[in-house]
């Protein structure tokens, strides 16, 4: 069992696992997974708390109900939820001696490399510190542009940052099922394709923001971090207790994979600032070990700063790779297209990347160029 072998261990739990139809708190559940957890926090292991539930809880409180809300009105309403379900985290923990932390994320925080390490050290000091964090998205300030709007792929991005060795997706189902075979739960995933995405609907709860998609998109993540990921059923008592007992889940096999993990993170990003078109020949150089120069770039998309996040793209419109740039949009554009007329005029160089990511045909991102100039 891939739990027992786990050193750090993200547990992302749902808003039908934690908030009833009600909109009322399920107190007794989570007084059940505190005891779950102790037992492993006495086994020496890092836990993290990846936790929905702050919009439900705030509406129940304000007496709003399972309406939908506008997302400037949803930010102030998580902010009264978030209090309300910190300090339930915390009375119930206490009383399994079970020490919290609070850290609310925004994507920025994941997706902006600085940031990321920052978070990251957070955790190892709440680690050392014998604290489980309670991670939630910072729902208060994000906007619909800047924000995960799920909890899935932001444990995925956690698990990934932190280096965690399994991510436990609590849901209100068993795993993902195969609707050919009398709805039986796929025991393992090894490739997340389309023929995966094709098995499941999106249907959401009254309260949750993800569903059965995100959850493939956090799987595909964790695959490609080295994280192992279960899907399970979190709306029974002692739920880890029993996935430990009958292992009843989908589990997400990851690749073996020698990214080191600046690369794991730009590999796992969620989004990107631009895109750079290019040839064949430019994607056969650069699964070469060669250099991106200008000749090869066929269109720029979007607006870059250096250091940004940026997908390579080639003639057929699919993803090649995934890079850091080492120019602005507006210097490789000059690059590119001397007689193109810019804002900023800068002599014509080399559309350098750093820590390129080769896609191949079968999605593995397993390939590392360096840096090229």
């Amino acid at each position: 069992m891939y739990i027992n072998k786990a050193n750090t261990i993200v547990i992302k739990i749902g808003s039908s696992n934690i908030v009833d139809g009600k909109g009322k708190l399920k107190e007794k559940w989570l007084n059940s997974l505190a005891k779950d957890l102790e037992t492993l926090v006495k086994k020496n292991k890092n836990i993290v708390i990846v936790s929905s539930g702050a919009i439900a809880l705030g509406q129940s409180y304000l007496g709003i109900g399972k309406k939908k809300i506008k997302l400037e009105m949803s930010q102030a309403v998580a902010s009264i939820g978030q209090i309300h379900l910190t300090n339930v985290y915390r009375k119930i923990f206490e009383k399994n001696k079970i020490k919290i932390g609070q850290i609310l994320i925004s994507l920025d925080d994941t997706e902006q490399r600085r940031r990321a390490i920052n978070a990251k050290r957070t955790f190892e000091n709440l680690f050392k510190l014998k604290a489980v964090p309670i991670v939630n998205e910072n729902d208060t300030t994000a906007t619909s542009e800047i924000k995960y709007g799920d909890n899935d792929r932001l444990a995925a991005r956690v698990a990934q940052i932190i280096s965690a060795d399994v991510l436990i997706n609590l849901s209100d189902v068993d795993g993902l099922y195969n609707p050919t075979e009398r709805k039986k739960i796929i025991k393992e995933v090894n490739n997340i394709d389309e023929k995966i995405y094709s098995l499941v609907e999106n249907k959401k709860n009254n309260y949750g923001s993800g569903g059965m998609i995100t959850k493939l998109q956090a799987a595909k993540i964790c695959i490609n971090s080295g994280c192992y990921m279960a899907i399970a059923n979190g709306n029974i008592p002692r739920p880890i207790n029993e996935l430990l007992k009958n292992n009843k889940c989908t589990w997400f096999i990851p690749k073996v994979s020698t990214l080191h993990a600046r690369e794991k993170w730009i590999v796992s990003s969620i989004g990107n600032n631009g895109k750079i078109f290019i040839d064949d020949g430019a994607v056969k150089a650069l699964k070469n070990g060669k250099s991106l120069l200008p000749a090869g770039i066929t269109k720029i998309e979007g607006k870059f700063a250096k250091g940004d996040n940026i997908l390579i793209v080639d003639n057929n419109g699919k993803d090649c790779a995934r890079g850091l740039t080492s120019f602005s949009s507006n210097k490789t554009i000059s690059a590119a297209f001397p007689t193109f007329s810019v804002p900023l005029s800068v002599k014509p160089q080399a559309a350098a990347l750093s820590d390129v990511i080769i896609r191949t045909p079968s999605s593995r991102e397993n390939a590392s160029l360096p840096r090229t100039q």
